[in-house]
């Protein structure tokens, strides 16, 4: 598929390369639309009589917009009418189209809900991204963060979201869900994801982020002991994986011990083992700081597992950019 340069034509002329621009720029020349495009074709509705629907790629970039810039269906909607750079990279700068209207936007999102096509679409770009050797199937690491939902009951079923729950973190209570990812431990590209309500446990989850492949796997201290699990030990024979466990150590297990050779060794380790486990940060930063997703804005687990799905598939292109790059 050709990839348009934004902003090089047109009324606007050469404006000035923001943020914004250059974010939509990047991604225009990574994100395989064609692939994504046929991936929703088979579902996506055909209109036989009145106006035809809006073309597939149209709907994708603003659903995409949507997600690098943390706007809900009526922000979008507005967001089209009001700033001529989004509607340029959706194909919709000429003045004579019409824009497609929240309920359209919402229609779209719940076409690619139902059909789980954001979990489809994460496995489609990993596939590219291996393929071009980026993803590497040798190590992965396991870490979970914690998603805030709205807690207030000031609603119109005067209640909370029933499938999110509250965990307490240190000395502080969070209301919400988790995101469980695994991340390839060369790339930090996340090739896994689980969603579940704030209190189910990290160490649950282990067997579920594992690609059945890797030889090595990283994960922090709340996961001491999941080598030894019934779930865990099952899931490596059926897979017939003999890994190698890299799980940090306790810090009061490193204070008790000796000063010496012995603990410096130790100390070495774990150094080595907190900047691997680095690299599970980085998809988080993108979600959370660049996409601005600190909080859902959907109820239920299952829409929210779907934008989280789409959310880390970008970042994974967001993360592999310069590499991508024709």
């Amino acid at each position: 598929m050709t990839h348009m340069r934004l902003g090089n034509s047109g009324l606007y002329g050469s404006p000035k390369r923001t943020r914004k621009r250059e974010l939509l720029d990047e991604m225009n020349r990574v994100v395989p639309w064609a692939e994504l495009t046929m991936l929703i074709e088979p579902h996506y509705p055909k209109s036989k009589t009145g106006r035809p629907p809006f073309g597939i790629a149209t709907m994708l970039r603003i659903h995409f917009m949507q997600q690098w810039f943390g706007l809900s269906d009526p922000a979008t909607e507005e967001a089209l009418h009001d700033v001529p750079l989004y509607r340029e990279f959706a194909g919709l700068d000429n003045w004579t189209t019409r824009l497609p209207d929240e309920s359209t936007i919402l229609r779209f999102r719940h076409l690619l809900e139902k059909h789980k096509l954001a979990d489809q679409m994460l496995v489609v770009i990993n596939d590219m991204l291996r393929d071009k050797g980026l993803m590497l199937r040798a190590g992965t690491v396991v870490d979970a963060t914690l998603i805030a939902a709205p807690s207030s009951t000031k609603n119109a079923s005067g209640t909370r979201d029933p499938e999110m729950h509250q965990t307490k973190k240190g000395n502080q209570w969070y209301f919400g869900l988790k995101a469980h990812i695994g991340v390839d431990k060369e790339s930090g590209l996340v090739h896994t994801l689980v969603t579940t309500a704030a209190n189910v446990s990290d160490i649950s989850q282990t067997p579920a982020l594992l690609h059945g492949q890797e030889e090595e796997v990283w994960l922090d201290a709340g996961y001491v002991g999941v080598e030894k699990r019934e779930d865990m030990l099952s899931a490596l024979t059926a897979n017939g994986q003999d890994l190698k466990w890299h799980i940090a150590r306790r810090r009061k297990t490193i204070e008790k011990m000796a000063e010496g050779w012995q603990k410096n060794l130790v100390q070495a380790y774990e150094k080595l083992k907190a900047q691997v486990r680095a690299r599970v940060e980085h998809p988080f930063h993108i979600v959370k700081n660049i996409f601005k997703y600190k909080k859902t804005r959907y109820k239920g687990l299952a829409k929210n597992d779907a934008q989280l799905n789409m959310l880390f598939a970008l970042s994974n292109l967001y993360m592999a950019r310069g590499k991508l790059r024709p």
